[in-house]
């Protein structure tokens, strides 16, 4: 079951993820970054392989699409805050641009 992490549970996860930062507070706190690609085609082909490991853990963040880059923000709702799903889902994510989108390049805001 997911539960609420503590502002220390929250820092010292956040530090083991490469350009995620914390965005909001409260019940708003979300994790965030900005993937930033050559085109469309690539963007999109991301955001597919998003769709696919969010329906895999059943943890879907949200997502702002543009042409060249995405941003992926997630947050726990059922627990009004973080929870170690949010940080275990983020660095899922960070293994695709390596292995399956090789041509990514990645920065904390949009």
């Amino acid at each position: 079951m997911n539960k609420a992490m503590t502002a220390t549970e929250i820092v010292t996860s956040l530090a083991k993820l490469d350009g995620w930062s914390l965005d909001g507070d409260g019940a708003d706190v979300v994790i965030e970054k900005t993937y930033r690609f050559a085109g469309y085609a690539r963007t999109m082909a991301f955001v597919n392989t998003i769709a696919w490991l969010a329906q895999e853990r059943n943890h879907h963040p949200e997502l702002r699409v543009h042409f060249n880059r995405c941003v992926v923000r997630f947050q726990t709702h059922d627990v009004a805050g973080l929870s170690q799903a949010d940080f275990e889902c983020a660095a899922a994510i960070d293994e695709f641009p390596r292995s399956v989108l090789p041509m990514a390049t990645t920065a904390s805001r949009a």
